[in-house]
């Protein structure tokens, strides 16, 4: 019997039912049919609102948080198409990447240019509805966005990078609701930041025998046969640093009580995570979600008085 191989590809989804054939490979370069890493990007955004509460008018505003929810979209996608675009070569290497748009041709890398300007005038597009303040805090994610797909050639731990990125929506989101910058949401940036190690190191242990040979860093193959136990520790830092956000923003009893729940829900992740099997850490890693839904109710329960 032959042996299957493991892809992030998966055929026969909306994406192959509803577009048109000319639009697949664009939505499966923003990853569309992976919604997964909206939910990533999104919900520390949507943190950074719930900490600030609704006293404040932008978040009393459900147009606020559509608007975070269609940026996520658009920049989620821009990042992905800019990720394909300088690791082509090394996708058609590995195993799990090389059927992706541009290593398998469906796309040609100037198309895909164009695609991730597009998908950047949509982001921008939303970024410009806001604040002064939040306008220039949000410009400056840009470069660490820009530079996070470089990092896996150059040092062990591009996941610190990638948590760089991912979470900038939580200092954006207290800036949008309360015209500030920083206070308690730079520790609401510390546990995004714990919360993208412990999923993503989860995620690039698919891949970690491929990234040996073609020489990718990544905190998968730097923690090893730790990986269990450094997460773990990862897992207790989230949950301090979100007390630390609670404690300052004087969120209610409910946010405390709560943030036990997040660390429950890590706990069960990393008892199930078999990290010598690929398909057990993508199933892992999109569960890890679920963390962060949880983090936000915990949030949304600290409104409660």
């Amino acid at each position: 019997m032959a042996t299957p191989v493991h892809t992030d590809l998966h055929r026969g989804n909306w994406v192959d039912r509803w577009l048109p054939a000319a639009a697949r490979p664009y939505a499966r370069l923003a990853r569309w049919d992976r919604p997964i890493g909206i939910w990533l990007l999104l919900l520390p955004c949507w943190w950074g609102l719930a900490l600030a509460g609704p006293a404040y008018e932008k978040v009393a505003d459900p147009k606020t948080w559509i608007s975070f929810l269609v940026g996520a979209i658009a920049m989620r996608g821009a990042g992905c198409t800019l990720n394909d675009l300088l690791d082509r070569d090394i996708d058609a290497k590995v195993e799990r990447t090389r059927g992706r748009p541009l290593p398998a041709g469906e796309v040609t890398p100037r198309q895909a240019v164009i695609w991730l300007a597009a998908q950047t005038v949509v982001g921008v597009a939303v970024l410009l509805q806001f604040q002064p303040r939040a306008i220039a805090l949000g410009a400056a994610s840009l470069l660490v966005v820009a530079i996070y797909p470089l990092m896996k050639r150059v040092m062990d731990w591009p996941q610190l990078v990638l948590g760089f990125a991912f979470n900038w929506g939580a200092l954006l989101g207290w800036t949008v609701a309360t015209d500030t910058i920083g206070g308690p949401s730079w520790w609401l940036y510390a546990a995004g930041i714990c919360w993208t190690l412990i999923y993503d190191t989860i995620y690039a242990h698919q891949d970690r025998r491929d990234d040996a040979i073609i020489g990718v860093r990544s905190t998968a193959r730097t923690f090893g046969r730790h990986s269990k136990l450094v997460l773990t520790v990862l897992a207790f830092a989230m949950v301090v640093c979100l007390h630390k956000a609670i404690e300052e923003a004087q969120l209610g009893p409910y946010a405390a009580v709560a943030k036990f729940f997040v660390l429950g829900h890590l706990s069960m992740l990393l008892a199930r995570w078999q990290p010598n099997d690929p398909a057990n850490c993508l199933a892992t890693f999109k569960a890890s979600r679920w963390t962060g839904v949880i983090t936000l109710g915990a949030l949304a329960a600290g409104q409660i008085r």
